[in-house]
């Protein structure tokens, strides 16, 4: 399917959802940012809202909306103050605000988006809630992207030939590695990274495969480095109105639930690697990839890991067991991969 034919395929699926929300006992707002036709919200977000229409027997609707209410960082407070029942965003649009998702952010996690999400959001059930950081919403669902790479119009034979390049990234974390590795970091949502690198902004990219091609940057990127596990990772949340979710019965928020959390989580990670295989694909002939080799990836552990320990005493000051919660993440990880 072309472009073209996906957008209007995408805008019909939308005006599908709003022309039955008529009829809907709850209609729920689902603000959104990216556009229709990505992944996350055509093979994602569109699916879910229709099973929650499907088990609520079309009681409880979900409306998502064509253009966002607000930027990508004003998401969390628009759920929270009510301008839009639900909400997504990527946690280091808004760097201080969320401590602890920084777990989800680490290098080196998994090569496997379904692991690093499940896993993240079972941490979160278990450990991180405890810091009281989505206080006013209903936490629908936390996850990650697929691996984080280094992507640039410039030759990278190793991570050391970022230094000097002007490197866009959407977290601390990835901003501290970016530095760490002698990059200038360029901050940016990836909805506006095809503009920092056309207009030389940017020289280069921290991205994971599939956003790569669904922004088109390999028509101005040459050249990728990749890490077994990934160089960073990036965590999101999907959030609802405290006051709007309490407002559906009892039975439905039942039937709802077990769409929400590991399960929303696993089909957010099954997302990403079915995205990033097929971004991944289309690469091939356009974009030279080096894989960084068992030495190089050792010799990044070693160096990244003073940016590791700084990020567990980061969760631990929010109130928060940091060690515990990195040595859950692991574990938990590592038990998902072998289950596959």
């Amino acid at each position: 399917m072309n472009m073209k034919l996906k957008k209007i395929a995408a805008t019909a699926t939308t005006i599908a959802l709003f022309s039955g929300a008529a009829f809907a006992d709850t209609v729920l707002t689902m603000n959104s940012w990216l556009p229709p036709t990505h992944p996350q919200v055509a093979e994602l977000f569109v699916p879910w809202a229709s099973d929650i229409e499907k088990v609520t027997e079309g009681r409880v609707k979900i409306n998502i909306l064509p253009a966002p209410l607000g930027p990508p960082p004003a998401a969390f407070d628009l759920a929270k103050n009510g301008i839009a029942d639900i909400t997504y965003s990527v946690h280091g649009y808004t760097p201080g605000r969320f401590k602890t998702s920084v777990l989800g952010e680490m290098p080196f996690l998994s090569d496997d988006a379904v692991a690093t999400s499940v896993a993240f959001w079972r941490v979160q059930d278990a450990m991180l809630k405890d810091a009281g950081e989505y206080d006013g919403v209903k936490v629908l669902t936390v996850f990650t992207h697929g691996p984080g790479e280094i992507f640039s119009r410039k030759p990278i034979e190793t991570a050391e030939d970022v230094s000097g390049q002007k490197i866009r990234i959407g977290s601390t974390m990835a901003h501290d590695i970016a530095t760490n590795l002698g990059a200038v970091p360029v901050e940016g949502p990836s909805s506006k990274a095809y503009e920092l690198l056309s207009q030389g902004v940017a020289d280069g990219i921290f991205f994971p495969f599939e956003t790569v091609t669904f922004f088109s940057l390999e028509d101005i990127l040459d050249y990728g480095y990749t890490v077994k596990g990934g160089l960073y990772n990036s965590a999101m949340f999907v959030v609802m109105n405290e006051a709007k979710w309490n407002s559906i019965s009892a039975e439905d928020q039942a039937l709802i639930e077990p769409l929400l959390g590991e399960a929303f989580a696993r089909r957010a990670g099954e997302m990403w690697n079915a995205a990033d295989a097929k971004g991944r694909a289309e690469m091939e002939g356009k974009i030279t990839i080096k894989a960084a080799s068992d030495e190089e990836v050792a010799a990044l552990k070693t160096r990244l890991a003073p940016i590791v320990e700084e990020r567990i005493a980061q969760i631990t000051e929010a109130g928060v067991d940091g060690q515990a919660a990195y040595d859950m993440m692991l574990s938990e990880i590592a038990k998902i991969e072998s289950e596959k």
